[in-house]
């Protein structure tokens, strides 16, 4: 069980909670330092072994701290290879920030590093920033509680997505390059010593996108690579995870999307949901049943459930396809149905006219204040030959975006490929300010999902002056220098 609750009922599961892998509680404020390991370990996906790497904390896969507890943390590399982890969400001193060489080098196997900052609230999650190291499942969720948490009489369910395969990173990203687009002129830091191969949308009441697949009669890129298995807290539904629940109890859905190269949607199913934050950032109460989150993406779910016993699949479905993969929340003693991995048919596409976007509102929006400095950031590539970029260039050719530290600053992305971008920025929160030619106070994120031949704009404050990472969180286009840098100057 993946969960925690003030609830009493669970108590008697002490025993079960014990052996759970993902975390379950808050530990406390500890005099020492938590202990996270990068290690190695073996999932049985639809009844087949594989060895895949984790981050190991007091509880289980990942960490859950308390109301205000600072993030101070002593990571260990257990893993014969060299890594480094990326704290996704929090702001951390750049020092701090966990991606090669900017500046810190990768932990070499044996190496301990420690790690102290001030944690922001919400649902975030933390992975290994060598693209095949994430495909390998180094990845956990990482989660910061606020009081009104603790305080609320509901139950609270982590929900970790990913996608596998049995081959190693290296031949998956091999076929998805097909030879083209490889890393060498392109390789984000760290791959060259060690780091590369070391290893809804809208609400159910609203109307979905356009047509799967297609974009104002444009064929899109969907789904660059067919992966083994799609997996919610390290299962799949031949096997799914069941949440035990109360009759009538209300449950906060905490999703994080830490795939590789897939954009899901959360299907509520017969239980009605509200969208009550995104990347850890409260929004205004969204109601509906079907939600989208890309790659690096966070959603924050309440439901309120029947007062009758049952059992409510939570499913998350491949955009464009009909793989799903998902969760069951089941009352005591309810009959749990087997769900097919295959729907009977494809999921659309995610957000195509960004109406999702469009209908969130940002409870902690920026203050009001001039923009003293605007960029336009232009997405490009295409599948052949594989090549992604940023302002027509791919890391290591890259032009820098700068900017002063305390500027109001407002970035545009333009993507003009047709494949969906997310884009991440580290050491930054930013606000949505703007899809396509309207502007509104939209939602407060570190990622946002640029649709294909569309603009999204975001505003920000410029952080500590330092270089910050910004990117594309599909790893196998950022593995192949879909990355910039975000130069903050004092």
């Amino acid at each position: 069980m993946r969960s925690f609750s003030r609830r009493g009922f669970l108590a008697a599961g002490a025993a079960t909670l014990a052996a759970t892998q993902f975390p379950i509680r808050a530990f406390g404020q500890a005099a020492a330092p938590l202990r996270l390991a990068a290690t190695r370990r073996t999932l049985d996906i639809d009844g087949r072994a594989a060895t895949v790497f984790g981050l190991a904390g007091p509880g289980g896969q990942g960490l859950v701290l308390d109301p205000g507890q600072r993030f101070r943390v002593d990571l260990d590399n257990d893993l014969p290879v060299p890594t480094i982890v990326h704290w996704h969400g929090q702001i951390p001193p750049n020092a701090q920030d966990g991606v090669p060489d900017m500046p810190r080098p990768l932990l070499a196997p044996g190496e301990t590093r420690s790690f102290d900052f001030a944690s922001l609230s919400g649902t975030h999650w933390m992975h290994s920033h060598v693209p095949i190291q994430e495909m390998q499942l180094l990845a956990a969720p990482l989660i910061v509680r606020r009081p009104e948490d603790v305080a609320a009489d509901r139950q609270e369910v982590v929900l970790f997505l990913h996608d596998f395969s049995f081959k190693a990173p290296e031949e998956v990203l091999a076929e998805i390059t097909g030879g083209h687009g490889t890393a060498a002129s392109g390789a984000m830091p760290g791959m060259g010593h060690g780091g590369m191969h070391g290893g809804a949308g809208t609400a159910g009441s609203m109307a979905m996108p356009m047509d799967m697949g297609t974009m104002g009669g444009m064929a899109m890129d969907l789904n660059d690579y067919d992966w083994d298995a799609y997996l919610a807290n390290d299962r799949t539904l031949s096997d799914p995870e069941v949440v035990p629940v109360e009759r009538g109890g209300r449950v906060r859905l905490r999703i994080i999307n830490a795939a590789a190269a897939t954009v899901f949607w959360i299907d509520t199913g017969t239980v009605e949901g509200q969208l009550v934050a995104v990347d850890g950032h409260p929004v205004r109460p969204l109601a509906g049943s079907r939600f989208g989150v890309a790659m690096g993406q966070r959603l924050d779910i309440e439901i309120d459930l029947p007062n009758e016993g049952g059992a409510w699949p939570v499913l998350a479905l491949r955009e464009g396809a009909r793989e799903r993969t998902g969760i069951v929340l089941a009352t005591p003693g309810a009959a749990v149905a087997r769900i097919d991995a295959l729907a009977e048919r494809a999921a659309p596409a995610f957000d195509t006219d960004l109406a999702q976007e469009a209908n969130l509102v940002g409870i902690d929006a920026l203050p009001e204040r001039p923009v003293e400095r605007r960029h336009m950031i232009m997405l490009g590539g295409a599948m052949q030959p594989y090549a992604w970029t940023i302002d027509g260039a791919v890391w290591g050719k890259h032009r820098p975006i700068a900017a002063k530290s305390g500027e109001r600053v407002e970035l545009a992305f333009h993507n003009m490929s047709m494949m969906g971008h997310p884009m991440h920025l580290h050491g930054h929160a930013f606000q949505v300010v703007g899809i396509n030619a309207r502007r509104f106070a939209g939602a407060r994120r570190d990622t946002v999902y640029v649709p294909p031949m569309s603009m999204v704009t975001v505003a920000l404050d410029a952080g500590e002056a330092a270089r910050w990472m910004l990117h594309c969180h599909h790893m196998p286009h950022l593995a192949t220098g879909m990355m910039t840098e975000f130069r903050v100057e004092a």
